[in-house]
């Protein structure tokens, strides 16, 4: 089968891999928040799960992973090499809302999952609502039955 020659494809298809580097190269990630904590999913299919890093410094949680090539030291002819290999960083800004000592992370089928929960003090809360009502001082005053029967005194 024939291939069209397409100039404009082509010259971007040659671009992109010349400027393609590993650190260029991104993880695709989903980022969601599911009641308490925040959930980040980052695509690393292929990385050897022991050069998987992650961690917190300042705010910025940083993910860095390595994908080495099965045939890098193969004298090989290449006839198209897309999955590029290398060292992958990725890197959060986290605000002061979660709590970074609780961050979990687990790899599983090429996705790192990183569970982050908000901080107990950023968890919005119900605050109950007191209501005093004072107490009613009523003066009673005590009559004996000696002054019931004679009230003039007499």
């Amino acid at each position: 089968m024939a291939t069209r020659f397409d100039p404009i494809r082509d010259l971007d298809r040659f671009f992109s891999e010349v400027t393609r580097t590993p650190n260029s190269t991104s993880l695709p990630m989903d980022l969601y928040r599911d009641g308490e904590v925040f959930v980040a999913r980052i695509d690393m299919p292929g990385v050897d799960p022991s050069s998987i890093d992650v961690d917190v410094e300042d705010r910025t949680l940083t993910v860095r992973a390595q994908r080495q090539s099965e045939v890098a030291d193969k004298d090989v002819k290449w006839l198209t090499r897309e999955r590029t290999t290398g060292t992958y960083a990725r890197q959060l800004t986290l605000g002061n809302r979660v709590a970074l000592d609780r961050i979990q992370a687990d790899y599983q089928d090429g996705v790192l999952s990183l569970t982050i929960p908000v901080a107990e003090e950023a968890r919005p809360r119900k605050i109950n609502v007191s209501h005093s009502n004072p107490t009613r001082v009523t003066e009673v005053v005590e009559t004996s039955p000696a002054q019931d029967e004679n009230p003039a005194g007499a």
